[in-house]
């Protein structure tokens, strides 16, 4: 049966309208992106199915090119429209960031760190530099590879943030395992960046890990 000849309070878009976005499966969500099926398929049947195949949802939308188009019933157009979206949302996140004290928003922190590296297949570190009033100067990746006490260098994030003429940082990195429990390197490397920063007077607020589905937060736990 066709989504249209759904009763209402069943189709996605209604469903959506009526009860919000937070109400929608994974399914309803990339149905209403997908917007129609193939032949024999609904626009939820096809949804399902590009979730059994690419294995979740972040696999699929971190999917490249050739492989998203591999798929029935997507293509080049679905793929660019994907990734606008993609990006749409990132931006968005870095404009709250920018317009709003950090302290007071944690939770935009982490819904950015999130949507910018839960689904990297190698470790990135990364930095966020703030200005005096805690608001977002900018999102750099400094290093890729194992992160560990070797591999982060310490001179490099101070001489970003004195480029940039930061007065706070928070730092973040992810865990491709998915686990976002800190490693004793994980808190070794804060307590090393802390005292680099502060021989400059500039604050390190916070270290996030970030895991597929959850982010910790250092200072959080008292490991700052």
């Amino acid at each position: 049966m066709a989504i249209h000849q759904w009763p209402k309070h069943q189709r996605p878009r209604e469903k959506l309208l009526e009860k919000g976005s937070k109400a929608l499966s994974d399914q309803e969500l990339l149905a209403i992106f997908l917007r129609t099926g193939v032949s024999g398929m609904s626009a939820i049947d096809l949804a399902s199915k590009l979730l059994t195949h690419f294995g979740g949802l972040g696999s699929l939308l971190s999917a490249n090119q050739t492989s998203f188009c591999s798929v029935k019933g997507l293509g080049v157009a679905k793929y660019c429209q994907l990734k606008a979206t993609l990006e749409l949302t990132e931006r968005y996140l870095a404009e709250q960031l920018r317009d709003n004290d950090i302290f007071t928003s944690p939770k935009q922190v982490e819904d950015y760190l999130s949507v910018q590296m839960r689904d990297y297949q190698r470790e990135v570190f990364s930095v966020l530099l703030l200005d005096s009033r805690n608001q977002l100067l900018g999102y750099h990746e400094l290093f890729h590879g194992t992160i560990d006490v070797t591999s982060v260098h310490p001179r490099e994030v101070v001489k970003l943030a004195l480029q940039k003429n930061a007065a706070a940082v928070i730092i973040a990195h992810n865990h491709p395992s998915g686990v976002s429990e800190p490693s004793n390197a994980d808190v070794a490397i804060t307590h090393r960046l802390k005292a680099a920063l502060a021989l400059v007077d500039i604050r390190l607020l916070d270290h996030f890990i970030v895991g597929r589905g959850d982010i910790t937060s250092l200072a959080n736990q008292g490991k700052m």
